[in-house]
């Protein structure tokens, strides 16, 4: 093992450094395109609702490598959507930032919806008395209890989404699962190798579990 790290370290250390970065770029984005869609789907509007609950369920439904590779192989090879960078390697990472900001951002939607149905009605109707417009009722009122109520969900989809980023490696982008499939291939330590790289993603998912249990208990709303 120590003769794998000493020779692998650097590479280790690049690679679980993209997939951190993956993790907290698609994170970002998950989270306010979760946002944006779970507003449309408590709206009053009912086009937007619908659009809200097509959204969810196309890609809650949809595997994630088959997003991630469409965003490739599709927009970036074949409609030459390069996203800014005539680099392949950058623009596939952006990609991959885009398919697990979107596959991501439904299930934080359905999170975030699961605390919004726990703020009680009659603060929105309060809200609407007072004047409140719905983006002003969902902004000020209801969203920020909504988010206390689900601190907890959204930390696992958290760790959902840092795991899910391997998938990145289908389309090229050089974070922990490729480096390891190359390792796979190159060395005859199969155990040893999957001990270093599991043990990494513990490194990273741990803390996260840790942390969202801790705010969920000092944030949480007394009911």
């Amino acid at each position: 093992m120590f003769d794998l790290i000493s020779r692998y370290g650097t590479q280790i250390l690049e690679a679980f450094w993209t997939t951190i970065q993956l993790t907290a770029f698609s994170a970002v984005g998950a989270l306010v395109l979760g946002t944006l869609v779970a507003a449309m789907r408590v709206s009053p509007v009912p086009i937007a609702r619908a659009v809200g609950s097509a959204y969810v369920t196309i890609f809650r439904n949809t595997p994630l490598t088959l997003i991630i590779v469409f965003c490739s192989l599709g927009l970036l090879l074949t409609l030459d959507w390069k996203l800014g960078s005539s680099d392949l390697t950058v623009s596939n990472f952006r990609w991959a930032i885009i398919g697990l900001s979107i596959y991501t951002g439904a299930f934080v939607c359905e999170s975030l919806r699961s605390g919004i149905n726990t703020v009680a009605l009659g603060q929105s109707e309060a809200g609407r008395s007072l004047g409140l417009t719905f983006g002003q009722n969902l902004r000020h009122i209801v969203l920020p209890q909504a988010f206390r109520a689900v601190i907890a969900p959204l930390g696992s989809v958290l760790i959902a989404l840092t795991k899910n980023s391997t998938v990145a490696a289908v389309i090229g982008v050089a974070e922990a699962a490729l480096l390891m499939s190359e390792m796979l291939e190159n060395e005859a330590a199969l155990i040893t190798i999957g001990a270093i790289f599991a043990f990494g993603f513990v490194v990273l998912t741990l803390p996260m579990g840790l942390l969202f249990g801790w705010l969920a208990k000092r944030y949480e709303v007394a009911r």
